[in-house]
């Protein structure tokens, strides 16, 4: 792959972290730049060692990989989508301020994986393809950590103007994301 190329495969494995990053931070009390680039940070090294895996396992078991990696990408993020849907529909206004100002750790690892699924069946091509995968996971860890950091911004500004509804549109966002990964992949097999 040339550099073009892999600089285009990196921006389009991003997109959908930074959809999910907005949608993170819109749920937060005023994000700083430290939060957002600590989430860019565990969402670009997940995003870079799913195809490294993907990659690996296309030597073992790249079938049941394509077979299923939309499935477990929708399902995931639905839950997610729903979850922050919930939420939202669960504060009042005056709850508004009560939002917090991290998310857990644990929260940010299953939706950074969430939408790195189609990362790692990327990886799987790629080892077909008998590219070396290094460079290619480096790029759409680094892609990844710069979207989801400006993301989790865009969040911010997006919280301050509508509050908790755009909560909710976070979550609206990722069962759409979950949806196209689904239909993509369903639509492809057709």
């Amino acid at each position: 792959m040339n550099l073009l190329s892999i600089a285009s495969l990196a921006l389009a494995m991003s997109t959908d972290a930074f959809a999910a990053a907005v949608g993170k931070g819109v749920a937060l009390q005023k994000p700083r730049w430290s939060e957002a680039l600590r989430t860019g940070a565990i969402f670009g090294v997940i995003e870079a060692i799913t195809p490294l895996i993907g990659w690996s396992l296309g030597y073992v078991a790249s079938n049941y990989v394509r077979e299923w990696d939309h499935w477990i990408a929708f399902t995931l993020l639905t839950v997610l989508g729903i979850r922050m849907i919930w939420a939202a529909s669960r504060k009042p206004e005056a709850e508004e301020a009560e939002k917090p100002t991290r998310h857990g750790f644990w929260l940010l690892a299953i939706t950074g994986f969430a939408t790195s699924i189609d990362a790692m069946a990327v990886g799987v091509g790629l080892a077909f393809l008998d590219e070396n995968i290094l460079p290619i996971a480096a790029a759409i860890g680094v892609a990844t950590f710069v979207m989801v950091t400006l993301g989790v911004m865009v969040g911010r500004m997006l919280g301050n103007i509508a509050g908790r509804w755009a909560e909710a549109l976070g979550g609206v966002l990722l069962i759409a994301i979950g949806a196209t990964i689904l239909y993509e992949h369903l639509h492809a097999v057709a």
